[in-house]
């Protein structure tokens, strides 16, 4: 019974996108058109220079498409399916959150579970077509590709706690559409889905440093294409580890605080 209860809670999301086709269309052609316009991008940047920042043309094209594919991991619309954290504030809905056997701490990660195995799916199909169209390398060697998919795991695993802290900013503003939009916009900029970190000023890089969000992407995606070599690989994973242990236990602090807010009145 609990597995089958933790399965109905994971795919409240992608359920929502399956039973609407014209939006998993839109996603595939949104998709396809980042993926062709960033590659044409960074050829063109490359077209009369050989290696940039430490980069050659091949790394930046990979790093360039593997962020856009990345980016497919939490990209599901929770709107659609009412079940976001600020639309149950705003309905003063959320109360039944703490009246489930379930509690709202294991229903929020089973839930972004589910999205982020459904994202999961289309970045991994994303990648193989990339990669057998040539659009990206393949990872230097076995031990390259596990250090990446270890990278990845832990980064997807801080950009869970990052949003689950926005969405708890919720219980204290009732609304957080302007944190969520700074958030987005901070994330793509500091953990390098724009362009890779190393094409900013050393200053920019030094700060993204003190930040969780270089260690969400720009650390994985380093990985894989070289720019980090496997020596220096341990270092990297510990910082990600630590940034996960520090916003698992602030996160776990911030519910017990949260709970203490919510009235059977909700809203």
């Amino acid at each position: 019974m609990a597995v089958l209860n933790a399965w109905r809670t994971a795919r409240v999301t992608p359920l929502g996108e399956l039973h609407t086709p014209p939006r998993m269309t839109a996603a595939l052609l949104r998709l396809a058109v980042q993926v062709v316009l960033v590659a044409s991008l960074w050829h063109g940047l490359y077209a009369h220079t050989g290696t940039t920042a430490g980069m050659t043309r091949d790394q930046a094209v990979t790093y360039a498409v593997l962020a856009v594919l990345a980016s497919r991991l939490r990209e599901l619309d929770q709107f659609a399916a009412r079940d976001s954290v600020i639309q149950h504030m705003h309905f003063g809905t959320i109360v039944y959150w703490y009246l489930r056997p379930l509690s709202p701490q294991r229903y929020y990660a089973l839930r972004a579970l589910g999205e982020q195995l459904y994202g999961l799916a289309w970045a991994l199909t994303g990648y193989a077509v990339c990669l057998a169209a040539g659009l990206v390398e393949p990872p230097g060697s076995a031990a390259v590709a596990a250090v990446f998919a270890l990278s990845l795991l832990l980064g997807q695993w801080i950009l869970y706690y990052v949003m689950l802290a926005i969405d708890q900013l919720c219980f204290f503003t009732l609304r957080n559409n302007a944190a969520m939009l700074i958030l987005i916009f901070a994330q793509n900029l500091l953990s390098g889905v724009y362009a890779p970190l190393w094409f900013f000023p050393d200053w920019f890089v030094t700060l993204s440093g003190f930040l969780p969000f270089q260690a969400t992407l720009s650390v994985p995606l380093s990985l894989y294409v070289g720019r980090i070599p496997l020596s220096d690989a341990v270092p990297a994973l510990l910082v990600q580890a630590a940034w996960v242990t520090g916003l698992a236990l602030f996160t776990r602090l911030v519910w017990r605080l949260a709970a203490r807010r919510v009235i059977s009145q909700g809203g």
